[in-house]
Parts: C-alpha cells; structure tokens; sequence
C-alpha cells in the first residue's frame, strides 16, 4: 500500500494532495470504513426499535452511535494508516479524516439541540435514524474518490437533508421549504451528473486519481470548462455558493431549527471537502500544465468566491428574522472560505481546516440561542428581541459572543479564523481579494450589531406580535438544558480567541 503524500510544486498553484494509485484489499477496507459502518447500524437499530416502542430512547441511541463513531475514527487516525477502499472509490487521509470528525460532531450537537426541541410536534424515532444516515452520507461525500460515488454520496445528504426540513408536517413553511429544496436540488443535480457523464466521456474513467491524468490532453477544448462549470453547479449547491444559493433562506427559515443549524455547517463542510478533492486532485496537472486553463478555472471560482461573499452580506442587512439572516450569513462566510480553496496552496487548506472548526461552534452556538428564546417567546423575528438582554441577559450575552466572533472581531475565535484565511491570500499577493474581503467584514458588523442593538438597545415592546408570548415574564428563563449546552459551545469562542497555537499545530500535522 501506498501511503498519501503531501508536496509542494514547483508552480505558483503549488499544493495539492495527491492520492494514492494502491488500494486495500476489501477486509481492510471494510477494517477503516467501520465510522460509517456505525452510524448506519445505529441509524436501522433506532428504526427496528420503533416497532417495539421505544421511540423515547431513540435520541440518547442516536448520541450513543455518534461518540463510537468518533471513536472508532480516532483511532484509524492513531494507526496513521492512508490509503484507497473498496478499489480507491473512497479516500483515507488525514483531510478526509478531519472533515468525517467534523460532520459528526455537527450531527453529536444537532441530536443535542433535537432532543429537548419542541415546536408543535415531538420529533419521531425517525428523525434521528435520518440524521444519522445524512451524516454517513457526509462522512463518503469528504472521502469520495470516484465521480459515482461522490454523486451517491451527494444525493443520500441531500435527499435526507429534503426530508429533515419538512419533518413538521404540521408547519406549512416546512412543508414549503421542503419543496423549495427538493425542487432546487433536483436542478443542481442533474446540471452535475449530465457535467460527470460528460467528463466520464471524454476521459474513460470516473476515478479522480485517473481522471488527473488524462484531463490535460483536454485542456485546450472548451469542454473541459463546460464541465467544471455543470460539476460546481452540484458542489456549489450544496455549500450554498452564489449563484446556486436561492434555496438556502427560505430553507433555512422553514426547517427545523436544529435542521437549520444542521444544514449551516454539516453538509456544507462535507461539500467543501467534495469540492477540494475533486479540484485539487483531478484537475490538477492540467492547470498547472495548461497556464490558460489555470487562468479560467481559477477565474471562475474566484468570481463565485466574491460574489458569495458580496451578495451574501447585502442581502443580509435588509432581513428581520434570524434564521433567514443567519441564512445569508452563512452564504456569505461560504465566501470567506472559498478564498482558501482558490489560491491552491497548504496555507489555503490549513486556514479552511481552521475556520470550520471555529464556525462550527459559533455557528451552531448562535442557532441555540434562536431555539432557547423561540421555544419561550415562539418568535424568531429581530422585533421580538427588543429589550430581551435585560430580561434573558445570559443567552443575550452569550448571543453577541457569537455575533462579534462571526463578524470577526477580537479577541473571539471568528477574527483567528479571517486572519488566517487573509494571511494565505496575502501570501499569494493577492491582495484585492483581501481588500474585498476586509470590506464585506465591515458590511456584516452592520447586520450582527442590529440584532445587539435590538438586544440591549432597544425598549421592550408593549404590545407584542405575539401576545401569549411569556418573555414578558421577568421569571422566564433559559432551560438549565440549553444553558450548558451554550456554555459548551462558547468557551471554545473564548479560549480560541487568545489560545489558538495549539488547534494551529493539529492542523498543520493534518494538511
């Protein structure tokens, strides 16, 4: 067996990952892809357990699979074993690794947040065996090394992302927001897998390592451009890039909470790592053979780079409910982090790796407040929030934590995270991007400090929208509950933001 190698060449694109041609037998295959393994036997225990009644169990099961999951990966990352599954259809490497951890320590809080969700309906056994599929899903889309699979990988999230947010089948906007993604999905999919057949067709081969090395006899026909622009439709889709982003607020608005804070952070860190391996590995000898080629194809995610983040932001300033803001936020930080995947260098990738590890917890920090105080106010629009720091200061307080860290203010963890990404840009002396960059920070303090403004500023409404609202009950209070899980979710924030040599180092041994 081969083991993954990481250099640095000679161009000025210089860094990739290359992978390993060798590939395991299928008993050690099998051996290193026990992860997935777990969360799909959880995810049929927790679906044959309902026949026997014993639905109420079924999040602390979900929670149960999830940690022997991580454990289980942990220690194929101590064996420091690398190397091709199942005839080199699936990847093992240390960034395949990182993004597999990530995805179910998203999913780890997202049962959290579920467990304890009420709005109207108690969310079934079911749910949590989706959940648990959605992040096997996720786990083979970060990992994928061949177009089929990475397209199966794709569709099993997606299609369990489309129910998962019209699982309130009371809730109209469910139900709306539901079809709204089924309908986009179905669009961005077929552009993809038309964009894979069609490369399929002109290279022979439907596995990344093979399709690098005949993509750059291709490189001087219009196709090839074609291709990657039907391909990032799909990638681009799910990570909620401009232009294929409509989906994402009226999605984000209509789901589920925990689901929306769910779809903010999972299936997009599982796109991006789809997307890196798919660029960096299949296409890379062309780009940097062909400089023309490498002209456009960086040309072209450089423009859906500035424009996510651009469009993102404006759009942001003019939204009244959270979730549909932290929709647009979320789109707009997709942005940020395309800026580490378009200049190609290990700078890039290490400041990627760092900044979802602290979105993570800002970002799914920031959707437990808006479940905490809708479960009390049943609102999640920014008029109901006015004067709520006076009333609920602790989840107000924690709340501004985790907008100052996303707009990417000291000392919190968000402003490591930008520093990173705009100290790899630099380094390539692409400074415009950084400047642009810069530029839409200052755009988003604009929209993060309303919703404070709103908090602290702001005089109680006495008439609210929603009168059986007990907010106006200075006894009301956030659950001892969420108020762990908050305080868990902030100190990385805080300790990040003055401490952060040590998650540099694990990064820097994983890229």
């Amino acid at each position: 067996m081969t083991d993954f190698k990481i250099y640095t060449c000679g161009s000025n694109h210089g860094y990739r990952i290359l992978n390993c041609e060798a590939s395991m037998g299928l008993l050690n295959s099998v051996r290193y892809f026990i992860p997935e393994l777990v969360l799909i036997a959880e995810a049929l225990i927790i679906l044959i357990a309902v026949m026997f009644k014993g639905k109420r169990l079924a999040g602390m099961s979900a929670l149960m699979g999830l940690v022997v999951s991580f454990i289980t990966l942990l220690s194929i990352k101590q064996t420091g074993v690398t190397g091709g599954l199942f005839g080199n259809i699936i990847t093992l490497d240390s960034v395949a690794i990182f993004f597999k951890g990530l995805c179910i320590t998203v999913t780890f809080f997202t049962v959290l947040f579920s467990i304890k969700f009420r709005s109207g309906e108690i969310l079934s056994s079911e749910y949590y065996a989706i959940l648990l599929l959605a992040t096997a899903g996720m786990c083979l889309l970060a990992s994928a090394n061949d177009l089929l699979m990475a397209y199966i990988a794709l569709e099993t999230v997606s299609i369990s992302a489309y129910i998962l947010t019209a699982f309130l089948k009371s809730n109209r906007k469910s139900s709306e927001a539901g079809l709204k993604y089924v309908i986009y999905g179905a669009i961005a999919s077929g552009i993809m897998i038309y964009g894979m057949s069609l490369l399929y067709g002109i290279t022979g081969t439907t596995n990344f390592v093979d399709i690098n090395k005949f993509v750059g006899a291709y490189s001087d026909t219009p196709l090839l451009v074609v291709i990657i622009l039907m391909v990032l439709a799909g990638f681009g889709y799910k990570i909620a890039a401009v232009p294929f982003h409509m989906w994402c607020p009226d999605v984000y608005e209509g789901a589920p909470t925990p689901i929306t804070a769910f779809l903010s952070v999972g299936p997009k860190a599982a796109g991006f790592a789809i997307l890196i391996r798919f660029l960096w590995e299949a296409f890379y000898s062309a780009l940097v053979t062909i400089n023309q080629i490498t002209v456009i194809w960086q040309s072209l995610l450089m423009i859906i780079c500035v424009l996510t983040m651009t469009i993102g932001n404006l759009c942001a300033l003019k939204q009244t409910n959270l979730k549909r803001l932290l929709a647009y936020s979320s789109i707009a930080h997709c942005g940020y982090i395309l800026m580490g995947v378009v200049i190609l260098t290990k700078s890039g990738l290490e400041a990627v790796l760092i900044y979802f590890i602290i979105y993570l917890f800002m970002n799914l920090g920031a959707f437990l407040v808006i479940i905490a105080i809708s479960e009390i106010t049943g609102r999640e629009d920014l008029k109901d929030y006015h004067g709520l720091g006076w009333l609920m200061p602790f989840p107000c307080v924690i709340m501004t934590i985790f907008l100052l860290s996303l707009t990417g203010l000291p000392p919190f963890a968000g402003f490591i995270g930008k520093l990173y990404l705009f100290k790899a840009v630099i380094e390539v002396k692409w400074y415009w991007l950084a400047v642009l960059g810069a530029l839409n920070t200052v755009i988003s303090l604009y929209y993060y400090a309303r919703v404070i403004k709103a908090m602290f500023l702001e005089s109680v409404d006495t008439e609210p929208s929603n009168p059986q609202s007990a907010i106006r009950n200075p006894q009301s209070s956030v659950s001892l509950y969420y108020s762990i899980i908050l305080v868990i979710l902030v100190i990385p924030i805080l300790v990040l933001g003055v401490y952060w040599i040590p998650l540099l180092v694990i990064i820097q041994k994983l890229s």
